[in-house]
């Protein structure tokens, strides 16, 4: 009796750990239909547990606790990699803003500049941190910093800026500045039309009944720059002859 016994238990045991397996792979499969879209395999607490082909294994975070997603793509800040098991996403190195693998960002936080796929604090020489951008950019000859190759913010020394160019000497009309470097304009002086002659008044030093000086003045519009032009005489003082003044003879 103590065999047939002992074979009856071991054959319950395992009847029970079959179906506890059963049970388990039931709450975790998708045969229910209620895993999200993409999921080969789910649970509740922990969202997807494995993809369908091609979808990437992404761990999204919802409060503390993180859940399982699959996702034709990966988010900006991950890479995705892909394996006969699972395909998987992966997060970029701390710099990198977006990148293609761990080894090569595509575009760099705040800070930091894109160059041959790396994210640089500062760029080699040659090279000006575009800010816009985030990359190093080259600049044109010449040029220290620039929005894009050829557009230019500052000259190096011995260069001066003029139309976002840096250029050796500046044009005619235009004068280097040294402390600036840049090709500033000559502003030259511009004065607006004479006035009419004022009445002629009698001369305060002359002794003569009928002579006198009259004056007329015209406006300054546009004061000369450092290298400009000066400006002409605004005023001018001529002699006049006063006119005789005729009396009026009131009738009697």
């Amino acid at each position: 009796m103590g065999l047939p016994f002992l074979i009856w238990v071991l054959l319950f045991a395992n009847v029970a750990k079959g179906l506890q397996n059963t049970l388990r792979y039931r709450r975790s499969s998708s045969v229910s239909g209620l895993c999200p879209a993409g999921c080969a395999t789910c649970s509740t607490q922990n969202g997807c547990l494995s993809c369908k082909p091609r979808l990437f294994f992404y761990l999204e975070l919802h409060g503390i606790q993180q859940r399982g997603a699959c996702l034709s793509s990966c988010p900006q800040d991950h890479y995705g990699t892909r394996s006969r098991h699972m395909s998987t996403c992966k997060r970029c190195k701390e710099d990198c803003a977006s990148c293609f693998s761990a080894n090569f960002c595509t575009r760099c936080h705040t800070g930091h500049f894109l160059y041959r796929g790396k994210c640089e604090s500062n760029c080699p020489n040659g090279l000006t941190g575009n800010a816009t951008l985030r990359e190093c950019t080259e600049c044109s000859a010449g040029c220290e910093e620039c929005v894009r190759r050829n557009v230019c913010v500052r000259c190096r020394a011995d260069f001066y800026l003029l139309h976002d160019q840096c250029n050796v000497t500046c044009p005619g009309e235009f004068v280097p500045d040294l402390q600036l470097r840049q090709c500033l304009p000559r502003v030259h002086c511009e004065v607006g039309e004479w006035t009419d002659w004022s009445p002629c008044v009698q001369r305060r030093n002359t002794q003569a009944h009928r002579r006198g000086e009259e004056s007329r003045t015209r406006l300054v519009l546009q004061p000369p720059g450092i290298y400009g032009d000066p400006c002409p005489h605004v005023s001018e003082v001529r002699r006049c002859v006063r006119k005789k003044r005729q009396k009026i003879q009131s009738n009697s």
